[in-house]
């Protein structure tokens, strides 16, 4: 099945009772066990509406299995502790999402695993990986400069050296690239997002081997990370309309980006799919369409950062991204507040940057209310 057709009808579980064509809720915290090969619970990670959302997405990122969290960071933080222990050694690249950022330094060295922070180019990465090297996690593209990894060639060199590799695929989707496709170990997304995509729902999925969902199922029931059947049934509602919104939000932010590259106001402007981009070449080698993402950097000379936020009347200034209203965000502020001011300017985050999340509106209103901001 194409992307569409897998987002309306993989997983999805036909009730035999009413003949419903959507998944019924079941919100039954306790099943019967006997004669049955498995006992069903929440916290297991296999309840009926569980089973649904996560068939559903490893048909969209042609992964084996996999599992839905509560958070991003609960998919992020339980894949990463699933697969280290005390005396690994892990290889972040350096421009990722604030939070992942915040919770490796601020666990890692308590439990014992060691780290380090490369740029997103493959050599930076070769040079940073130890004898005790097990795991390479990479974003791209990447949060909040949308730089692009070449994901094939860190593929190529991990399974040199025998090293997993896990990529945060939330600014892409599964729409608009499938990295299992191209070697990746572990693909993981912030559900809040554009899995969501109505910013109503907090969730985080992690998808992989089966071999590998089993180690990490096994921490995940620890750590206690599930969702109930309501939130799974709003997450498969919002599946089915996945490849719609992304196919709009994709043609939306091209068009801004666009547009906003020729304004005197806006020094530069980081999407991928502008040709001026470094990364648009290997980008539009392993991605399908750009995604819904942007940034772009204010000339703080002639725009003050908070008085442009402030003026918009139809974009709002929010925290996270991927809904289908268009939202903007200062990231030193909110999603990269948590790191400090001398790590923020290292990885080109300054006050005068704002992320764009393009939403489904008209592209012409979106401008407009950029435009007026502005000053035109």
């Amino acid at each position: 099945m194409q992307k569409n057709t897998q987002c309306v009808h993989s997983g999805s579980y036909a009730d035999p009772d009413t003949k419903g064509i959507i998944t019924p809720i079941y919100p039954s915290s306790s099943y019967e066990y006997m004669d049955l090969d498995e006992n069903v619970y929440p916290r297991y990670y296999n309840t009926p509406n569980q089973k649904a959302i996560i068939a559903k997405l490893c048909a969209l990122e042609n992964a084996k299995d996999g599992l839905f969290f509560s958070s991003g960071m609960a998919a992020i933080s339980t894949v990463i502790f699933a697969l280290l222990k005390q005396g690994d050694h892990i290889v972040l690249q350096k421009d990722i999402y604030g939070g992942t950022h915040h919770f490796a330094t601020a666990e890692f060295d308590r439990f014992g695993i060691a780290y380090d922070f490369a740029n997103n180019d493959l050599s930076h990465i070769q040079a940073k990986v130890r004898d005790n090297t097990r795991v390479i996690y990479i974003e791209t593209p990447s949060n909040p400069l949308l730089l692009i990894t070449d994901i094939e060639a860190v593929v190529n060199f991990a399974r040199s050296k025998k090293i997993l590799t896990i990529i945060d695929n939330t600014f892409a989707t599964p729409i608009n690239q499938t990295p299992m496709d191209l070697g990746i170990d572990v693909v993981i997304h912030s559900g809040t997002k554009y899995i969501g995509g109505h910013s109503d729902i907090c969730c985080g999925a992690a998808v992989a081997s089966k071999a590998l969902i089993e180690k990490i199922q096994a921490s995940a029931a620890n750590f206690g990370g599930s969702l109930n059947a309501l939130t799974c049934y709003l997450i498969e509602r919002s599946l089915k309309t996945l490849g719609i919104r992304v196919d709009r939000q994709n043609r939306n932010a091209l068009t801004i980006a666009r547009n906003l590259a020729d304004k005197t106001d806006i020094s530069t402007v980081y999407y991928p799919g502008l040709e001026s981009h470094p990364g648009f070449d290997i980008a539009s080698r392993q991605m399908r369409a750009f995604g819904g993402m942007l940034s772009f950097e204010l000339d703080t000379q002639r725009v003050e950062p908070q008085q442009f936020l402030r003026r918009l009347k139809m974009i709002r200034p929010a925290l996270s991204l991927g809904g289908i209203e268009t939202i903007v965000c200062a990231p030193a502020v909110t999603s990269h507040a948590k790191i400090s001011d001398a790590e923020r300017l290292e990885l080109g985050i300054t006050d005068g940057l704002l992320r764009l999340s393009v939403g489904i509106e008209d592209p012409e209103d979106i401008l407009a209310d950029i435009d007026q901001a502005l000053g035109e």
